[in-house]
């Protein structure tokens, strides 16, 4: 009789032994809290997954002005890249830099499948920049922002140029405000953004 509990009692704390070598103890005071007003992440990535996965983008190109010749040989291979899969290219006017290359690219492939969103008028551009411009079908002009100075309508083109985008492409220093406000606007609209650092 003594020997059977003693087997019983052995068996039990030999089972309990098991139990705890197959149960997994985590520990919860490290685990992120989630308050009621955090964003619903989940529902943030369906969107941005939903985003890349669609055949054609609207894809918005901005970026410095001042940029070497390669890496505008580098934008203008990839805008050309994008129309050729069936995207649109949104960018700005410019003469030189991130823009220019953009356009010049867009403009190989298929001139229909870019929008060029100036920041005021064709006539307050550069003779340059109204060249660069000759042929492109679809530019949006702002004769709203002719009061405005060039930094401040910019900065405005940029802002509505991301609302027109699914997705941002910007090549940037780490100094350019300018450029780094248009980032976080992008990331509060949610968009997909591709940021290529140039310092």
């Amino acid at each position: 009789m003594v020997e059977t509990e003693m087997t019983n009692i052995f068996m039990s704390s030999e089972d309990d032994a098991k139990e705890k070598q197959n149960s997994i103890v985590v520990p919860i005071d490290d685990l992120d809290k989630v308050s009621s007003d955090s964003p619903d992440t989940v529902d943030e990535l369906a969107m941005e997954l939903a985003t890349i996965q669609q055949s054609a983008k609207k894809i918005a190109i901005i970026g410095s002005r001042n940029l070497p010749i390669t890496h505008q040989q580098m934008i203008e291979t990839l805008s050309t890249a994008l129309v050729m899969q069936g995207n649109t290219i949104i960018t700005s006017g410019g003469s030189s830099g991130t823009n220019a290359a953009a356009i010049r690219g867009a403009m190989k492939a298929n001139p229909d499948k870019l929008k060029v969103i100036l920041p005021q008028t064709i006539g307050q551009q550069p003779s340059d920049v109204q060249n660069q411009l000759i042929g492109v079908p679809n530019i949006v002009e702002h004769p709203d922002r002719a009061m405005m100075t060039l930094a401040d309508a910019s900065r405005v083109c940029n802002r509505e140029i991301i609302d027109d985008c699914n997705q941002l492409i910007c090549f940037l220093s780490h100094t350019s405000k300018t450029l780094h406000n248009a980032v976080q606007y992008a990331e509060e609209g949610h968009k997909v953004i591709t940021v290529f650092y140039l310092d």
